[in-house]
């Protein structure tokens, strides 16, 4: 009788255990199953004629408070906005930083550009863009950048994408005035008593730019941006600015994500009395349109 129970509890569970083997193997075929019909919607989606007109929408905000031993207080806004209509475009991109110390102002930054473009082909395409950019901090009043340039897509995979944009440029700057105290330079707030005043100046030149953007989707809700610029005069190859910006950003809705960013502002012929590069560490609620 013993025997018998047994014999009839090993049966019992080899069955068992050869349905819960099946059962794993029938998930793991309708998992494959699945991926695959999600790669053909994607490849019949892609097949869809695209649409005449999209308009597209993304801001980035960030805000850092702080109190106790010192009082400081943070903010930047990154939007972009983009019209696409048949195979012409239109690119407004707008970012501000502002910052202030113990009720000091420490940060004034505006930059803003606009973008034409026409698409050639499917990699590339000629365009227009206008830039100004307004760094109280900078030792310049404003600058303004315009001109035609070209982009071409080097990589486009569906994960990845690299584009490469040459422009030639007319450039405006207008210098900011000096302040020196007993000739060591003086910086923003201003001290009271004698400050001597150098009178600033403005210098138009021929230009180029030449601009790296890249993107990679690291997860499905994971993605990471690199934005590299290099703008510099023709006949004065000293005189060139830099600016970078790395992003990653993790999805965390269909509108909504988090933001880490690290922004890289170089000029190698910085002003009287400022220094060449101001980098920018933050964190930004993203929202997409």
């Amino acid at each position: 009788m013993k025997k018998t129970v047994v014999v009839l509890s090993l049966i019992a569970a080899s069955a068992l255990i050869a349905d819960e083997a099946q059962i794993k193997s029938e998930i793991e075929s309708t998992k494959a199953e699945i991926a695959k019909l999600n790669e053909n919607i994607k490849r019949l989606e892609s097949q869809l004629p695209k649409p005449r007109y999209e308009l597209n929408a993304r801001m980035e905000l960030g805000y850092i408070l702080n109190s106790g031993n010192s009082d400081s207080e943070a903010f930047n806004v990154d939007t972009k906005i983009k019209n696409r209509f048949d195979n012409h475009s239109l690119e407004l991109s707008l970012l501000y930083q502002y910052s202030e110390q113990d009720g000091i102002e420490s940060r004034n930054r505006f930059l803003s550009e606009l973008l034409y473009e026409y698409a050639l082909s499917e990699r590339l395409s000629i365009n227009y863009l206008l830039g100004y950019k307004d760094d109280k901090f900078s030792g310049y009043n404003y600058q303004i950048y315009t001109g035609p340039g070209t982009k071409y897509k080097v990589l486009k995979t569906k994960t990845q994408e690299l584009s490469l944009d040459g422009s030639i440029l007319y450039a405006y700057d207008d210098i900011e005035d000096t302040y020196t105290l007993g000739g060591v330079p003086v910086s923003y707030p201003y001290p009271a008593g004698s400050v001597s005043q150098n009178d600033g100046y403005t210098n138009s030149y021929a230009a180029y730019r030449a601009q790296l953007l890249y993107s990679a989707q690291i997860k499905e809700n994971m993605k990471f941006n690199q934005t590299l610029s290099y703008r510099s005069e023709f006949s004065d190859a000293d005189n060139y600015f830099v600016y970078s910006k790395s992003a990653l950003s993790l999805k965390i809705s269909d509108i909504f994500s988090a933001g880490v960013n690290y922004y890289v502002d170089y000029i190698n012929k910085p002003a009287f009395g400022k220094t060449s590069t101001d980098r920018i560490f933050s964190f930004s609620l993203i929202a997409d349109y």
